[in-house]
């Protein structure tokens, strides 16, 4: 048997099954070898073929720019953050006011994709933190979200990638995560069911102390409507 046969039937066993290898994205040891440029121009032909199999005329005014656009906006936007030069750099600062309670930054916006179907992630992000001496720009804890999120990604790991992150840029283990997301691969497909969401979360250090766990998910439960 041929080993894209044998491929093949794996994958065929998996089915709807998510399944998540390690906390690191799968990527090959050569994935930056070309650069975006040439991704772009790979990929738009590959989208094209993908079209003309479906039986759509690519000459008509509304498809023939469909595959360079969807080329770019895979690159360099839905799936951007697999490239390791958009890695935002977390603007920290002594904590002068000795803030010594958590902070919160909740309703982040996040978009990602299913990396089984690559069909949409939409949800919120709700982040917190308790001081170590270091605070962070509270834009950067979105732009780690978004970082981590512009990639075909499963939630799990999306929610851990977060907090090792904050980690590391704060310097204290004291970080939680709690992502509530529907994805479409279940909402628009399969199953079709609208109304469902998938809730993660990933608790570090004093976060899971029941107390400071409590304290986080009252925060996320306030309302804040401006």
């Amino acid at each position: 048997m041929k080993l894209q046969d044998i491929l093949k039937e794996e994958i065929d066993s998996i089915g709807d099954d998510h399944v998540s290898s390690s906390i690191n994205n799968p990527l090959k040891k050569d994935a930056f070898r070309i650069s975006d440029s040439e991704k772009i121009k790979l990929i738009e032909e590959k989208v094209y073929e993908i079209l003309d199999v479906l039986g759509m005329d690519l000459t008509d005014d509304s498809l023939k720019g469909t595959p360079k656009r969807v080329a770019k906006m895979f690159v360099k936007e839905i799936f951007g953050g697999l490239n390791p030069d958009n890695r935002p750099i977390p603007s920290t600062f002594k904590n002068k006011f000795k803030y010594g309670e958590m902070l919160v930054e909740k309703n982040i916006t996040l978009y990602s994709t299913c990396e089984h179907h690559l069909l949409p992630i939409v949800g919120f992000a709700h982040v917190a933190y308790i001081s170590n001496g270091t605070v962070v720009g509270l834009s950067k804890i979105n732009r780690i979200v978004d970082y981590f999120s512009k990639r075909p990604q499963v939630q799990e790991r999306l929610n851990i990638q977060i907090v090792k992150e904050l980690q590391k840029a704060l310097n204290t283990n004291d970080v939680a995560c709690v992502i509530d997301a529907k994805h479409l691969c279940v909402n628009s497909r399969g199953i079709n069911d609208v109304h469902s969401s998938t809730v993660t979360a990933e608790f570090g250090g004093k976060f899971k102390e029941a107390q400071y766990r409590r304290d986080f998910l009252d925060f996320i439960k306030l309302e804040t409507d401006l």
